[in-house]
């Protein structure tokens, strides 16, 4: 088979983390000596933040796992602007200075964990002219950032909430402030034990002394991700960030992943979505800035998988309007009392941005990529014009043009010519080859009409490139979905692997 590097474009989502040691590879020189291109597909991949420039409806931000992307068009067309600056690719959170567009803040690293891999990043970065350029300012050991909220009126002053790493404790989570641009940094929250990480920040804009945070005691191993523990809560802090104080009234003991968004319709107004066993988690509302809470609905689906969702945004026109993003897009209009499902182009909802001055204008960010909606949630922007695709693996034939076979994040699998004849690659150039986003592709490189993918729960689908047809040929013929693991028959890895011999490819 033909060396996975020819690949490197369509690979650099999640080989992002290898990025930062690259200069200490022996066989860089190797390396640099291979001019990459992009092959597509040009469908949009997984972003975990998206945000707008409130003074310009026509200008937007995306924070994917292949770095940030700019549209100035309402998302007819997109491009990366930090391949020059960044020294790593998965982006985490953005914001826009309210006062000064100019300035845009960038935390990398995958905030939203997969329950498998998580590309991490290398602090933040801060661009004073709109996204042309980029000067790193902190956090370069800080693998995931959390948020970054700018003050309303000093583009100067501003807050991160550090993640951390989700694979090992550390020592240099919480919220952080600067009064200098990103000069210098102060911890102003630190948690109650190094496994726990601001998870989320939330800032009142009628008055920016006011500041909510979410934290989050968790941690990640190679057998399970662990969600929740005495240093998850909710802290407030009156001052500007100088200090905090835990909110405890009202509130479940014991909590997990929190997401918390203050009202800029109804001054004292917070939301949060948490965590917690039982019926003890799902919305909560203040009414008083977090003196007293009321749980307002128990809903199974707002706090479903909650380590890779519970994301919360306010109306900033509606007080009575809020969006709980989980693998649905939901909204209510009656306080949070009920949910309305709101169709997207794509599920795994993580970002919602809405115009401060519209509130008809937002931007969605899920695992499809981005889009833009300026009729409130109606009709959306297209996602099939962002080469963001985020891939598990690769894998290529020997064929002439040679194909690249791989399962694309929260997407299918995809067989992709390497070079087509009229000296373009478009949708008639790939393929799904069966199996799902998980898939390991594998087949006889020499002749690969017939090619095997996989897929979580132990599927496997045989795809007959002449015939055109799929068929299942799984170990054991089971619905996996909702069956016990000791119950099952067998049990598979999400990534399990799939191979067809070299030596013997009836093997």
């Amino acid at each position: 088979m033909r060396p996975l590097t020819i690949f490197t474009c369509i690979a650099l989502a999640l080989a992002s983390p290898i990025l930062s040691s690259a200069a200490d590879d022996p066989q860089r020189e190797f390396f640099d000596g291979i001019q990459a291109r992009n092959v597509g597909p040009f469908r949009g991949g997984r972003a975990m933040v998206a945000v707008g420039v409130r003074q310009d409806p026509h200008v937007y931000y995306m924070g994917a796992t292949g770095g940030v992307w700019k549209t100035s068009n309402a998302g007819a067309s997109w491009q990366v602007i930090s391949d020059d600056d960044f020294g790593t690719a998965a982006v985490g959170a953005i914001a826009v200075a309210p006062s000064d567009p100019n300035v845009v803040v960038v935390g990398m690293g995958e905030s939203p964990l997969r329950n498998i891999a998580s590309s991490q990043g290398d602090g933040v970065y801060k661009s004073t002219d709109a996204g042309a350029s980029w000067t790193q300012i902190g956090f370069a050991d800080v693998k995931q950032i959390g948020e970054i909220r700018i003050h309303p009126e000093n583009p100067d002053i501003m807050w991160v909430a550090a993640q951390g790493n989700a694979y090992r404790a550390g020592s240099n989570t919480g919220i952080y402030k600067t009064t200098d641009g990103g000069a210098n940094w102060r911890r102003v929250l630190e948690p109650l034990n190094e496994a726990t990480g601001a998870v989320d920040l939330a800032l009142d804009f009628s008055n920016p002394r006011i500041l909510y945070a979410a934290m989050w005691d968790n941690q990640r191993t190679a057998w399970e991700l662990r969600s929740g523990g005495p240093g998850s809560g909710i802290w407030r802090s009156q001052d500007g960030g100088e200090s905090w104080e835990r909110l405890t009234e009202d509130l479940p003991e014991g909590m997990g992943k929190i997401g918390v968004a203050a009202s800029p319709a109804r001054p004292g107004r917070v939301w949060a979505i948490i965590e917690a066993a039982d019926d003890d988690g799902g919305l909560y509302r203040s009414d008083d800035g977090g003196d007293s809470w009321e749980q307002v609905n128990k809903e199974r689906v707002l706090r479903a998988r909650s380590w890779y969702y519970m994301h919360i945004f306010a109306d900033p026109n509606d007080e009575n309007t809020v969006y709980v993003l989980n693998s649905p897009f939901l909204k209510s209009v009656d306080g949070g009392k009920s949910f309305d499902p709101v169709e997207v182009p794509h599920g795994d909802n993580h970002y919602l941005w809405i115009n401060p001055d519209n509130s008809d204008w937002m931007i969605n960010a899920n695992d499809g990529g981005a889009n833009v909606s300026f009729d409130g949630g109606e009709s959306w922007s297209r996602q099939d014009n962002q080469p963001t695709a985020q891939f598990y693996r690769v894998n290529t034939d020997n064929q002439f043009e040679y194909r690249i076979y791989g399962g694309q994040q929260d997407n299918s699998t995809v067989a992709i010519r390497s070079r087509s004849r009229d000296g373009s690659i478009g949708r008639d150039d790939w393929e799904i080859h069966g199996g799902c986003e998980s898939a390991h592709v594998a087949f006889d490189a020499e002749n690969p009409r017939f090619t095997y993918a996989g897929c979580y729960l132990g599927l496997i689908q045989e795809f007959d490139t002449e015939t055109r047809t799929v068929r299942s040929i799984k170990a054991y013929e089971e619905l996996g979905l909702g069956v016990v693991a000791s119950e099952q028959k067998y049990r598979f890895n999400w990534n399990a692997p799939i191979h067809v011999s070299v030596h013997d490819p009836q093997v």
